[in-house]
C-alpha cells in the first residue's frame, strides 16, 4: 500500500513514466520569448488615420521608373494625401543622381502632381575637392527651381564622409554656404544625424537594443566610433545654432524621444528645429502621458514620418498617436520588447502632427485635399 502511494506521487509530479523520466524542456532564450497577453482591454486597431496625413519622412528608390499607381492606392488605403521621398537623388555621381531626380519628378508629376513630391540630396564623395560648396549650392537651386521642396542630410555626414584630413564633421564650415541658402529660397533641410544612443552603448545585459543589435550587428558601434554619439549629435546642434534663419527637421526626434525633457531643453534653445517622429514611435508609446504632453506643448513644430515603406506598420503609429488603448504590442519585437498605450491626443494636435505643420514648414505642398 505504500508502495503504490509513493509510486502515484511520483506519476502525480510528472518525474516518472512506466519507469522513464521525463527531460526537462529546453531552456528558451530571450530570443524566443514572445507571451501573448491576457490583458483583456478595449482595442482600437487602425488601418486608417483620422485624419489625411502627410508622410515627410519616406523613401522610394525606385521612382524614376516604378510605377506609381499601386503607390498611391497604398498610400489612399491608410489615408496619406502627400509622401514625401527624401531621397531624390538616389545614390550615386552627381550626374546619375540629376537623372535619377529628374525622372522621379517627371513621373511623380505624369501620376499624382499632388500627392508626392521629393527632397533633394546632396553628394559628400568629393566635398574636399576646390569648388565644391559652390557647386553644391548651385545644384540646390537648380533643383529647387525644378520642383524639390527640400534638402536632406543622410547620416553618413559625420560617420563616414570622409576627405584628405580625416572625418567631414556634420558641422563642417564648407556646408555653412548650403545652410544658409536653404534659408534663402525657404526650404527646409530635414537632417538625420547618429543613430539611437544604445548602439554606442556596450552590448551586455542592461542595453535596452541588444536584441536588435544581435540580429543585425552592422548596426553596433564602440564607444568612439568613429567619435561618441554625443559629439555627433552635438555637431548637428552647432549648424542650429549657427543658422538661425534656416528651418531644421531633425529626423526621428532628434535621437532624444526617450529622453522628452532633454529634446524640451533643445527645442526651447533653437526655436528654428523642428522634429518628426519616424521610426521612435515605440519611444513615445511606451511614456503616453508625458508624450501626449510634449505634443501638446510643441504642437507647432513635430510632424509625421515613418522612414520604412512598409504599409502595415503605419497601423502602430495611428494607434499609439489617436487611440487610449493600453498595452497593445510593437510591430517589431527588437525594436520594442515593451508594449504601447496610446496617447489619445486632441484633434487639434492630430491635425497639426498629421499635416498642418507640414504644409506651413514645407513650400509648395497642395493644400486642397486636408481640411481647415
Amino acid at each position: 500500500m505504500k508502495y503504490l502511494s509513493c509510486l502515484t506521487v511520483l506519476l502525480l509530479m510528472g518525474l516518472t513514466t512506466y519507469g522513464q523520466t521525463n527531460k526537462p524542456a529546453e531552456p528558451l532564450g530571450f530570443e524566443e520569448y514572445d507571451p501573448v497577453s491576457t490583458l483583456k482591454v478595449p482595442e482600437h486597431k487602425l488601418t486608417r488615420s483620422k485624419y489625411p496625413f502627410i508622410d515627410v519622412h519616406n523613401h522610394q528608390w525606385n521612382m524614376d521608373e516604378a510605377n506609381l499607381n499601386p503607390l498611391i492606392a497604398q498610400m489612399d488605403s491608410l489615408n496619406m494625401g502627400i509622401m514625401i521621398n527624401l531621397s531624390g537623388r538616389g545614390w550615386g555621381t552627381v550626374e546619375q543622381g540629376t537623372k535619377f531626380f529628374d525622372q522621379s519628378l517627371a513621373n511623380a508629376r505624369k501620376t499624382a502632381p499632388k500627392r508626392l513630391a521629393l527632397f533633394t540630396n546632396l553628394n559628400f564623395e568629393d566635398v574636399g575637392r576646390k569648388g565644391w560648396t559652390e557647386e553644391a549650392v548651385q545644384l540646390l537651386e537648380q533643383d529647387v527651381k525644378k520642383g524639390a521642396k527640400g534638402l536632406k542630410i543622410y547620416k553618413n555626414l559625420g560617420l563616414d564622409k570622409m576627405d584628405e584630413s580625416g572625418r567631414v564633421r556634420v558641422d563642417d564650415p564648407r556646408l555653412d554656404a548650403v545652410w544658409a541658402k536653404c534659408g534663402e529660397l525657404g526650404i527646409p533641410v530635414l537632417i538625420h544625424t547618429a543613430d539611437p544612443k544604445s548602439f554606442w552603448d556596450p552590448m551586455d545585459r542592461y542595453n535596452e537594443r541588444w536584441l536588435e543589435l544581435k540580429l543585425h550587428a552592422g548596426r553596433r558601434r564602440s564607444a568612439n566610433n568613429p567619435v561618441p554619439w554625443e559629439t555627433l549629435l552635438a555637431e548637428q546642434h552647432n549648424i542650429f545654432r549657427k543658422h538661425p534663419k534656416t528651418t531644421f527637421i531633425a529626423a526621428h526626434m532628434g535621437w532624444f524621444p526617450n529622453d522628452l525633457n532633454k529634446l524640451d531643453s533643445l527645442m526651447t534653445v533653437f526655436p528654428n528645429m523642428n522634429v518628426e517622429i519616424g521610426a521612435v514611435i515605440a519611444e513615445l508609446g511606451r511614456q503616453p502621458r508625458a508624450s501626449r504632453k510634449f505634443f501638446e506643448k510643441y504642437q507647432d513644430r513635430i510632424l509625421f514620418g515613418k522612414d520604412s515603406w512598409i504599409p502595415s506598420e503605419y497601423a502602430t503609429y495611428f494607434r499609439v498617436l489617436e487611440t487610449d488603448d493600453e498595452y497593445f504590442p510593437y510591430h517589431k519585437k527588437y525594436h520594442a520588447f515593451w508594449r504601447m498605450y496610446g496617447m489619445g491626443l486632441p484633434d487639434e494636435v492630430l491635425k497639426k502632427v498629421y499635416y498642418k505643420n507640414a504644409l506651413r514648414i514645407i513650400p509648395g505642398l497642395d493644400k486642397s485635399q486636408f481640411p481647415n
